[in-house]
Parts: C-alpha cells; structure tokens; sequence
C-alpha cells in the first residue's frame, strides 16, 4: 500500500507540469486546388450494333441468333474488318415485352427475344461513315453507337495531372505573392480525378436521317480531352 501511496504521489506532482506544457503553434499553409487539360488525337472508333432475334422459347431465341450472328460477322469481314476486331459486348435473352396494338388489342408476338451486341473496332477513322452506312444497309444487325479512343490511355492521363501540378503552383505563387508571404515546403499531395472527356453527338438521329445512305456524316474528333484534378498543400514562409 505505502509504494502504491508513492507512486500516486509522484504523479500528481509531475501531472501539473504536462499540463502547462507549452503546445507549437500551427504552421500557417497554403492549399491549393489545380485543374489539368491534356488532348491526343484517336487512335480508333468503336461501333455497337446488335443482332436481335425472337422465337417462342428460349433455345430457339439463341439458336436463330447464332445463325443471324454468323451472317453479320461474314457480313462485316467482308467490309474489310478483322475478325479479331469484332468482339461481344453483351448477350441478353428476355421475355418480349407485351405490344398492344392502336385498337388497344395485344399484338401476337413471341414469346422471347434475344439480342447480341457486338463491339467493332477500326483503325480508319476516316472510314468510319462508310462502315456505319454499311450497317444500315443491312437487315441483320441494328446501329447503337460509336465511340473514340486511345491506345495509350495513360499518357493522356499523365500529362493532364501534369498540368494540373503546374496549374496548382502557378495559383500558390499568386496567392502567396499577394499576400507578402513566400511557399514553404510541400507537404501533401492529394490525387484528384483522371479520365478523359468526350462529348458523344446523339447519333440515334443520323442513324435514321441517314438511312439507306452510302455514308454517315460521322466526323471523328480531331483530339480526345483529358481532365485532371490535384490538391497541394505548401507551409506558408516568410510571413509579413
């Protein structure tokens, strides 16, 4: 009991001197948020389009797909395509949804329906048109969309976030200049977003405007925008 008697003693002597230890005063910082653009040009186009079929049962629904599918892909090697450059984006087989017709009658249809969607992908951007209007030329197949891309996504990406670094300290200079202070260290980095950005005309309009056209006025974008965003965080010196 005595040496426990000590012990409590002991620091009820020491406790008052660490709670007058003095605490170091924050370092004033200056955080900065920058904005980052960085544009290639395309090195492809990517076309959907589906194959749809329908049947009254569900292995009926597949199987005429896959015959319908075989059709489209001669048809599109035909066009000059790889077959490894045409992949499967997606496979579905649902129920057909119930029509009713304009005198409120339901339309016999059947019962499922089975659509394939296929990824094309070309190197000739300049052809694009041409390749969509082969596709609505035919029958077989239904035009979705197209879309543009980059081989070297990450280039693209890297030199946006290198901008937006530069963005970030070309405003800390200002700021700190402005207020008669000087950048300290750099204490943080913080990654903001990195993708890249480009806008997709409603091509559902083309498509119909365009059938039965040679050709779809489709113009490939001249370079494909990237967007970065980083925050920083410097120590504040020379402080007025």
């Amino acid at each position: 009991m005595r040496s426990v008697a000590v012990i409590f003693l002991a620091m009820s002597l020491v406790s008052p001197a660490f709670a007058q230890a003095p605490t170091s005063p924050r370092q004033p910082t200056i955080s900065v948020m920058g904005t980052g653009e960085a544009e290639l040009k395309p090195d492809f186009a990517r076309i959907h389009v589906t194959v749809e079929t329908q049947a009254d049962t569900v292995a009926q629904a597949s199987a005429a797909n896959n015959t319908a599918t075989e059709r489209v892909l001669a048809r599109i090697q035909g066009l000059g395509i790889k077959r490894e450059d045409i992949r499967t984006a997606n496979f579905q087989v649902f129920q057909t949804p119930q029509q009713v017709g304009p005198d409120g009658k339901e339309i016999k249809t059947p019962k499922f329906s089975a659509h394939h969607q296929l990824r094309i992908t070309t190197r000739d951007l300049d052809g694009v048109g041409r390749l969509a209007g082969e596709i609505l030329a035919s029958g077989d197949m239904t035009f979705q969309s197209v879309s543009f891309g980059l081989d070297r996504q990450e280039e693209g990406a890297d030199k946006a976030r290198e901008a937006a670094v530069r963005d970030a300290r070309r405003q800390a200079d200002v700021y700190a200049a402005a207020a008669g202070v000087s950048l300290g260290r750099l204490l943080e980095i913080r990654d903001g977003s990195a993708q890249p950005f480009e806008p997709q005309p409603d091509m559902r309009m083309s498509m119909t405007m365009a059938k039965g056209a040679e050709s779809v006025p489709i113009v490939p974008p001249a370079t494909i925008r990237y967007t970065a965003n980083v925050q920083l965080v410097w120590e504040m010196a020379g402080q007025p």
